[in-house]
């Protein structure tokens, strides 16, 4: 694992102050009993700081792995943790002041820091692609690894991109015109604050688009933590110490993930629940099933031409400890 100091250390401390707040959300879940759009107050920047906490390590140690391109890859994360923090800093003071953070328009004080958000939305973004993209052109450690960060990063891009739509006026938010006090919605369907979830706060009644932002954001951490289980297993299983054979599985996970990605954006946007999902979004995911089974039996199989000893080096015998590195 690579030691502290060779982490992009913004990244580093931003994630640190994310896992303090989160703390101190936690305590404020406890001692704060207001309830801000139908859930607890604080539960906001609880799921936020959680969330970048794992958002700004992985990027960090990504980032870590650029064989080149590195001083563009540290002002972008540089960058894309400037614009977070004030993101999180607008969401604690809104929390403390017991305003709505994000889709307020109700006074010009919370108008101005809605739209100060929405630009460190874009910010944001913006850095998270220029890293996308060094990823996308470097060549990290065996195939699998390579592959599995890039895809990561690329999924997570199109979750964040997901937030985007969140903002755009509902048809009753357009109707009322400049008069709106809020404009955008998480929900789809149903007003925000109805009945929801526990913890995540997703609606129970119509459509919700914080899971699949939600969803594709963490895939920045989901697919190569797969991949390292399949490393880790790799001295138990003979076919999963051939690199093909990861490099087959890692796009298999790619590809279930972003076709589940879809599938949620799409349920979302039809307003519907992801407790209740219809016939049709059984169907889908039923396919999404089948056709992840039947792939991964195909990248199991081991070639033909693979003797005894192979995987034990070059790209076939990755170990967890270059991986890590």
């Amino acid at each position: 694992m690579p030691r502290i100091r060779e982490l992009h250390r913004p990244l580093v401390w931003f994630s640190g102050s994310m896992a303090l707040l989160a703390v101190v959300s936690v305590g404020g879940l406890i001692v704060d009993d207001r309830m801000l759009v139908g859930v607890p107050i604080w539960s906001k920047p609880f799921k936020f700081s959680v969330s970048f906490v794992a958002y700004a390590m992985t990027l960090a140690w990504m980032l870590s792995l650029l064989p080149r391109g590195r001083r563009i890859g540290w002002w972008a994360g540089t960058v894309l943790t400037a614009a977070s923090a004030v993101e999180m800093v607008i969401i604690t003071v809104q929390v403390v002041r017991g305003r709505q953070s994000h889709f307020n328009n109700q006074t010009p004080l919370d108008a101005a820091l809605f739209q100060v958000m929405g630009a460190t939305v874009v910010v944001l973004w913006l850095a998270a692609l220029v890293i996308a993209v060094l990823l996308l052109r470097a060549r990290i450690l065996d195939r699998a690894t390579t592959w599995a960060v890039r895809l990561g990063s690329l999924i997570a891009l199109a979750g964040a991109a997901v937030g985007f739509v969140m903002v755009v006026p509902t048809r009753e938010q357009l109707a009322a015109g400049d008069d709106a006090a809020i404009t955008g919605a998480h929900s789809v369907g149903v007003p925000d604050g109805g009945p929801s979830m526990a913890v995540t706060g997703w609606s129970t009644t119509g459509g919700d688009l914080r899971i699949a932002h939600f969803f594709g954001m963490h895939a920045l951490q989901v697919i190569p933590l797969v991949l390292l289980a399949l490393v880790t297993l790799a001295p138990r299983f003979a076919r999963l110490r051939d690199g093909r054979v990861r490099l087959r599985l890692t796009l298999v996970v790619s590809g279930a993930y972003t076709a589940t990605f879809g599938l949620l954006t799409w349920q979302a946007l039809r307003g519907q629940p992801l407790v209740h999902p219809d016939g049709t979004t059984l169907a889908a995911a039923g396919a999404i099933v089948a056709l992840t089974a039947a792939t991964t039996w195909a990248a199991l199989r081991t070639p033909s031409h693979v003797g005894p000893g192979a995987g034990t080096t070059g790209d076939s015998g990755t170990s967890r400890k270059e991986f890590a590195a």
